[in-house]
């Protein structure tokens, strides 16, 4: 019986030794999950759709991350809410732990990327920066203006100024299509909202209307303080019956055929956009107008200005009557002075900013 007795304390100090041991050691490689990784530089990390916690870990372990897959998948059985990992591609940067990585792929918190479209811009140049997003999905990339209209809910509407110029932000998982969406959204409520809090006795029938010459004022100036009373001149303009003539719209009706210069010819021609040759506003925007373009349309300077002409450093110069204008005109205009720019179209050269 002594000897059963004395086997039996022994056996019972090993298991007590081996338990302790083998705490001992799971506790290490839990431990082991605060440790950072060994990163040099930020990588990449792609979770893909259905991807399991164990499978993460695998993942993670083959691509040198943590060095052993077996206590990260402990660790999920241990604490089985946080294994409710999202898809996504995951910036891992150096001094993060394992549990960092699995605490932000969990909370979902996925690498943005960004798209910017810059006030000013036209459609099609709008288009060819979501084409030149790399990380961008491209589902319309070979779309008509057309099926892109009717993807966003405005099946009826020229795609022209419809969306907000911004900084898009976006993960791996989304499209073009969706920063298309956000920003067409964006554009509808801005203008609503403008709309809502315009002043009274505006020429205007539409908020339509009013997106169309917060184009043209984006075109005209990108002096700030300088929107309102563009704005004003043209909307004087609309109530006196005159013609807008203002060159970005001639621009914009020349289409492929503008090459950096508006000839005499260019005026006189006949394009639904030749706001020389036609009675108040073009039939759709020329670009897309930023908020304060907005705003300024629907809050004109109340001043009496008729006419500006750009002086060649992206200001310009207002004048109330024809003769002040033309005086203005061969003082900024005829004699130009080295380095010459008629901001936002730098490129232009004849900008007269509705000159009769």
């Amino acid at each position: 019986m002594r000897v059963f007795r004395k086997l039996f304390v022994l056996f019972s100090a090993l298991t007590v030794l081996a338990v302790a041991g083998l705490g001992l050691w799971s506790w290490q490689g839990l431990k082991s999950l605060q440790h950072p990784v060994a990163l040099d530089e930020p990588v990449l990390f792609s979770v893909q759709p259905g991807t399991s916690f164990n499978g993460l870990a695998y993942e993670l372990a083959q691509a040198g991350l943590i060095s052993d897959a077996l206590w990260l998948r402990l660790y999920g059985r241990l604490y089985p809410e946080q294994t409710r990992i999202k898809a996504g591609d995951y910036e891992l940067t150096p001094g993060m732990t394992p549990l960092n990585m699995v605490e932000i792929m969990v909370a979902g918190k996925v690498k943005l990327w960004s798209v910017q479209f810059i006030e000013g811009w036209t459609f099609s140049e709008m288009r060819a920066a979501l084409a030149r997003s790399d990380r961008l999905k491209k589902i319309t990339t070979d779309w008509t203006d057309k099926q892109v209209m009717e993807a966003v809910g405005a099946a009826d509407q020229h795609p022209e100024g419809w969306f907000f110029p911004d900084t898009y932000m976006f993960s791996s998982n989304e499209t073009d299509l969706d920063i298309l969406k956000r920003a067409y959204s964006r554009m509808v409520s801005v203008l609503d909202e403008e709309w809502e809090g315009r002043a009274k006795g505006l020429p205007y029938k539409t908020p339509y209307e009013v997106l169309i010459m917060a184009s043209i004022v984006e075109r005209e100036t990108g002096v700030p303080y300088e929107r309102r009373q563009v704005a004003g001149v043209f909307v004087r303009r609309l109530q006196k019956g005159m013609r807008l003539q203002t060159d970005p719209t001639v621009i914009y009706g020349m289409g492929d055929q503008y090459d950096g210069r508006i000839r005499t010819r260019d005026l006189r021609a006949y394009t639904p956009y030749n706001t020389y040759r036609i009675d108040g506003l073009p039939p759709t925007p020329i670009a897309l107008p930023g908020r304060d373009s907005v705003h300024a349309a629907l809050h004109p300077d109340d001043g009496d200005a008729l006419y500006f002409v750009a002086r060649g450093d992206g200001s310009h110069q207002f004048s109330r009557t024809l003769a002040e204008h033309q005086k203005a005109v061969r003082a900024f205009q005829v004699n130009r002075k080295e380095g010459y720019r008629s901001y936002p179209v730098p490129e232009a050269q004849t900008d007269n900013g509705g000159e009769e």
